[in-house]
C-alpha cells in the first residue's frame, strides 16, 4: 500500500480531497498446478473379465477429475490404447475383447513411452500377473520408471466377489522393482490415489 500511495501522489484530487488511483501495486500469487497422468495398464486375458469391468469403471471416474489426465492400455499378446474412450465405460467395454495370451512386458513399455512427466506419473497395472512372455522385459521396464520417478501400483485381478486371484511369486518379483502390489476396487484406488498426489 505504500508503494501505491507513492506512485500515484501525483494523482490527488485537491478540490475532492481524494487519491485517485490509477497505478494501484500488489502482489499476485501466482500458482501453476501441473497435472497429473494416470496410466492404466490393462490385462484383458480370458481370466480378466472382472477386472476388466472394474478398470472401465476406474477409468471413467479418473477421467471426470480435475488436474487428472487418463491414460488407458489394454492387453493380451497385442497393445491397443484405449485413451480417447476414458470417459466412456460402455464404449470401452465394448471395444474389449477378452481372450489370447498375456504379454506385460510390451504393455509396461507401450505405457512407459505414454509418460509425459514422471514425477506426476501413475502407471497402474491391473493383471493376475501371470506373465506369457519372458519376464526380463516387464521387470526391466518396471525398475526404469520406478527409478525416473512414476508410482507404479500393481492391482491384482479381482473375481465378481472381488477376490484377489494373481501370481504371488511374479507379484514379489514386480515388488522388488518397486511396484507396490494391491488389490483394490476403484473406490479404494481413487483414495490411494488421492494420497499419493497429496504427499507430491
Amino acid at each position: 500500500w505504500r508503494g501505491t500511495i507513492r506512485r500515484n501522489l501525483r494523482h490527488y484530487d485537491t478540490r475532492r480531497r481524494q487519491l485517485i488511483l490509477q497505478d494501484p501495486q500488489f502482489f499476485s500469487r501466482n500458482i501453476r498446478l501441473l497435472p497429473w497422468q494416470v496410466i492404466l495398464c490393462v490385462d484383458q486375458s480370458g481370466s480378466m473379465a472382472g477386472s476388466v469391468i472394474h478398470s472401465a469403471v476406474m477409468a471413467g471416474i479418473l477421467a471426470g477429475l480435475p488436474m487428472v489426465r487418463v491414460k488407458m492400455v489394454v492387453f493380451d499378446t497385442s497393445v491397443v490404447d484405449l485413451s480417447d474412450h476414458v470417459d466412456d465405460p460402455v464404449e470401452m467395454l465394448m471395444s474389449v475383447q477378452l481372450g489370447g495370451g498375456t504379454n506385460i512386458g510390451a504393455a509396461l513399455t507401450y505405457g512407459e513411452g505414454l509418460i509425459e512427466n514422471p514425477h506426476r506419473t501413475v502407471l497402474a497395472l491391473i493383471s493376475d500377473f501371470c506373465e506369457g512372455a519372458p519376464p526380463d522385459v516387464m521387470l526391466r521396464a518396471c525398475r526404469r520408471m520406478h527409478e525416473s520417478g512414476v508410482r507404479l501400483l500393481g492391482l491384482a485381478s479381482l473375481d465378481e466377489t472381488a477376490t484377489a486371484i494373481y501370481d504371488h511369486a511374479m507379484a514379489e518379483r514386480l515388488a522388488e522393482t518397486g511396484m507396490e502390489i494391491a488389490a483394490l476396487t476403484p473406490k479404494h484406488f481413487a483414495e490411494w490415489l488421492a494420497q499419493v498426489i497429496k504427499s507430491r
